[in-house]
């Protein structure tokens, strides 16, 4: 999750009834095409479905009315094999409070469809808030919603996000990034995640949590969406620096110092410091330090090494190290990240 918009979250606990149930109506359109990610699409929409009921049974008006729409207004199968019935799309100037744009393999044909992406840049538009799920936000990306903001998306789809669209700030852990009014969500299930800011945004924290304990779920889950992927800022400059890199991934239980990184670099440590991080975004101690977190990831999903064990051969030192650096980077203990990861 966007550590800079939401945070300190818990497990999500039975609240009160609300004492004044919102009676403000926001209409969400949720865009579909052939061989969209079913989840995509049902996630959210059950979060905003159990919203409108949580606040009906306390006796309010129920807050979202909900469209799946598609070019056409025909019925699209998902890549499950489900038909979804959807509506066609709005006419200019229809009124609504929300475009959701899902993702799925069936988004590179949508996003070479001109007169689609025309209507999302439209449409996104005349909407208070704009969100995608998962791939859905290279449809966002190629209506030019999301040039010069930060984007996230499927952890796999990172890199290909950045080099498609320039323009775009694609970062790779957030389970959703907040940028304005645009709002992009990473694989699959971060769809629920997202929908679930919604709900606490519009109708307050109370009702976000009851609605994630009837689904039982987290209200913010702990950890990033990159616990498979590399660190897409490293990613972006192999040219650069990806023999470096590969040499790090080698001794990572070694000096990786400063020093040893520029003498490896064969640059003075002043000018190793200035043209690595205008490549990557980051220091070259940070950089060590999420790829050593990248290798301990690993081996705790993969391996039955004790925790000790990887620590050490990851170069953290210690349990306590290592322990710290996954709290700072990926708000989760090792312990918790293999109870959750492990094969």
């Amino acid at each position: 999750m966007d550590r800079q918009n939401l945070s300190g979250h818990a497990l999500a606990e039975m609240p009160k009834t609300p004492r004044s149930p919102p009676n403000q109506i926001r209409v969400i359109e949720v865009l579909a095409y052939p061989a969209v990610q079913l989840l995509d699409v049902t996630g959210p929409l059950q979060v905003f479905a159990t919203a409108n009921d949580h606040v009906a049974q306390a006796g309010g008006m129920p807050p979202y009315v909900l469209r799946v729409i598609a070019k056409g207004g025909q019925s699209v199968t998902a890549s499950a094999g489900l038909g979804i019935t959807a509506g066609p799309l709005p006419r200019r100037g229809t009124a609504l409070d929300t475009l959701l744009i899902a993702g799925g393999p069936g988004v590179d044909a949508a996003a070479a469809d001109p007169e689609l992406v025309k209507w999302i840049g439209e449409r996104a538009g005349k909407a208070r808030r704009v969100a995608s799920v998962c791939t859905g936000a290279f449809l966002l990306a190629a209506s030019g919603v999301l040039d010069g903001r930060r984007a996230a998306t499927h952890w796999s789809c990172c890199a290909e996000l950045a080099r498609r669209f320039p323009k775009v700030r694609v970062e790779a852990d957030p389970i959703f990034v907040r940028d304005g009014s645009v709002w992009t969500s990473a694989g699959v299930t971060a769809g629920i995640d997202l929908a679930l800011a919604f709900v606490e945004e519009d109708l307050g924290r109370t009702i976000a949590l009851a609605v994630a304990r009837y689904l039982v779920v987290f209200l913010k889950r702990p950890g990033g969406q990159a616990q498979f992927s590399t660190a897409l800022s490293l990613q972006a400059a192999e040219d650069k620096f990806g023999a470096l890199h590969d040499w790090i991934a080698k001794h990572l239980a070694d000096d990786i110092s400063l020093p040893a990184l520029a003498r490896q670099a064969g640059m003075s440590e002043r000018s190793f410091s200035r043209r690595y991080a205008e490549a990557t975004g980051l220091t070259p101690v940070h950089a060590v330090e999420r790829l050593r977190i990248e290798a301990a990831r690993r081996l705790l999903s993969e391996s039955r090494l004790p925790v000790k064990r990887i620590s050490q051969r990851c170069g953290f030192g210690s349990e306590e190290t290592m322990r710290r650096s996954f709290l700072r980077l990926l708000a989760t203990t090792p312990q918790d990240y293999r109870s959750r990861f492990s094969a």
